[in-house]
């Protein structure tokens, strides 16, 4: 890539942050705060978002709007993408589940924060396309693999964060199972036209609080007992 291309990306990311920090001041009576913490501005104001997207659109990747990436699925808008990961509050040792790999930009992100990250995809194609771009991008602390979302990564749980990055009408039993005492998860979830984001968390006797935050849209969480 040329030198050029590289400032105008740079360019880029800078417009993103500065219109995510707007976002966040407008949501700010609906999600309990005004703006996104630093940790996270840093990482999104570092990771080079074109990377996560085909290659015919990556002069678009830092527009604050879902793009397309393969088999019907988007890359989330970057504010979202900011809130998330914000509303997680995501320790530099914590080890956390992502379900809804994509092209791997919100994994990378958490990846940037945290000790550890597995992430689950249901369609390989995409799954397969996210570890090409951690690999090409040096992230080593990220294990991606094929599987059914709403059933977690027992084997690697429990954990203190989970993030989920597409909606089930219901929040799945398993990932409740599957968030340590103390720890956190944010997942929208509802029907198509009632999705919320809700922000759940687990308390030192075991016992889940669940938050709705503010309407959102996301794509719904597949599953394999949909193709039964």
């Amino acid at each position: 890539m040329t030198d050029s291309a590289e400032k105008d990306f740079d360019a880029m990311r800078e417009a993103m942050l500065e219109t995510i920090a707007e976002h966040a001041s407008n949501a700010g009576p609906g999600i309990g705060r005004s703006k996104i913490g630093a940790r996270v501005l840093d990482v999104m104001g570092r990771l080079p978002r074109q990377e996560f997207v085909p290659f015919e659109i990556r002069p678009f990747a830092y527009l604050d709007q879902p793009l397309p990436v393969a088999c019907g699925k988007t890359i989330s808008q970057p504010f979202m993408v900011a809130l998330m990961t914000d509303l997680l509050d995501v320790g530099e040792k914590d080890i956390v589940l992502e379900i809804g790999t994509g092209f791997g930009y919100q994994a990378a992100v958490l990846a940037a924060l945290a000790a550890k990250v597995y992430t689950v995809e249901l369609i390989e194609e995409l799954a397969e396309e996210a570890v090409k771009r951690f690999a090409r991008l040096g992230i080593t602390n990220i294990e991606a693999r094929v599987g059914d979302g709403a059933r977690g990564w027992a084997e690697a749980g429990p954990f203190d964060r989970i993030m989920v990055t597409a909606a089930p009408d219901l929040i799945p039993p398993a990932l409740f199972g599957q968030l340590k005492t103390g720890g956190r998860m944010v997942v929208p979830a509802g029907i198509a036209e009632a999705q919320q984001l809700m922000l759940v968390t687990k308390d030192k006797d075991g016992h889940l609080e669940t938050e709705q935050l503010l309407p959102v849209r996301f794509s719904e969480l597949e599953s394999e007992d949909d193709f039964d």
